[in-house]
């Protein structure tokens, strides 16, 4: 192992220990500091410069998207102030450098309300004509964990990584471990919701117990993301929905709905559980539905009152 690897290897076990990072983040700067390591022929940390770092960047550029160099780039970033931190540069290279990112702006993207219904519904029917105990019970856990997105907004991550100590199904709260290791609390409080997570919990009492988190598999293990994402595949290719819904469409059609209702945007800020009201604000764009509503009542050129000679 060189001298560089070294402090990597060093610097994931600070992130771990002491800033408490999750393991989805460590994974993400592992895999980014690894590429680094195995693409620059420098082994010293001393000698880079910001001349080697700035060549690195512009060959990211050439290989992907803006969004995956800016976090690759941070991901550098944060490596070199650990070193500058621990003395072991004298002078952070990349102080010397700048960036601009032009990201194109594209829209989160959402569920229509009547699809949810559609999936939720065929999931119920799903529920009813199951022809045994076993796939009774795996539709039941699909429709608390399709409730669920839908009703809290939360991350696909969070929903799978949700430990039975942290759901509280008599007063209808769940303690949500968020990005950064911030918890919030987020209530439920539609009684179909409850209803599907109570009986969901009935099923899987003694999984859950042994597992340690709220929503298992077949066998007993943590729900995995993948596993969410086939479960929605599933199901809308029995309700033959054409459109392409991921996971975190839930959380994008929570926010633009509670919005459409006139639901002030910082209680959205936090119950999505974002560290800034900017990133809440992507949320802030009009839909087509609600921009035709707005404009057959609220134009005030249908109140003129001016003679149409046409």
């Amino acid at each position: 192992m060189n001298n560089l690897q070294n402090h990597i290897k060093n610097y994931l076990e600070y992130c771990k220990m002491q800033k408490r990072l999750d393991e989805k983040t460590l994974k993400a700067y592992r895999i980014d500091l690894q590429q680094f390591s195995e693409q620059i022929y420098i082994t010293e940390t001393a000698n880079f410069t910001s001349t080697v770092l700035e060549k690195y960047i512009i060959n990211l550029h050439q290989k992907y998207a803006p969004k995956t160099v800016k976090r690759k780039i941070a991901s550098l970033k944060a490596f070199f102030r650990y070193l500058e931190y621990k003395e072991i540069i004298n002078q952070n290279p990349f102080n010397k450098l700048q960036f601009k990112f032009r990201e194109p702006n594209i829209l989160p993207k959402t569920i229509p309300l009547h699809t949810i219904e559609i999936l939720l519904n065929t999931a119920y029917e799903q529920y009813c004509n199951a022809t045994n105990d076993c796939k009774k019970k795996t539709v039941l856990r699909d429709i608390a964990v399709i409730e669920l997105l839908f009703a809290t907004g939360i991350r696909i991550s969070e929903l799978c990584t949700i430990q039975y100590q942290n759901i509280d199904l008599q007063n209808n709260i769940i303690i949500i471990n968020g990005k950064g290791a911030k918890e919030r609390l987020i209530y439920i409080c539609d009684e179909h919701v409850i209803s599907a997570l109570n009986k969901y919990y009935s099923e899987y009492k003694i999984n859950i117990h042994c597992c340690g988190y709220f929503f298992v598999n077949n066998i007993g293990n943590r729900l995995s993301d993948q596993s969410v994402r086939e479960m929605i595949n599933k199901y809308c290719h029995i309700a033959n929905i054409q459109q392409h819904i991921t996971p975190h469409m839930f959380r994008h059609s929570f926010a633009t709905l509670l919005l459409e209702e006139n639901v002030d945007i910082r209680y959205i800020q936090t119950m999505l559980g974002h560290s800034s009201i900017h990133v809440t604000e992507i949320y802030t764009h009009v839909t087509m539905s609600k921009q035709k509503d707005i404009l057959n009542s609220k134009h005030p050129r249908k109140n003129m009152n001016i003679a149409n000679t046409l």
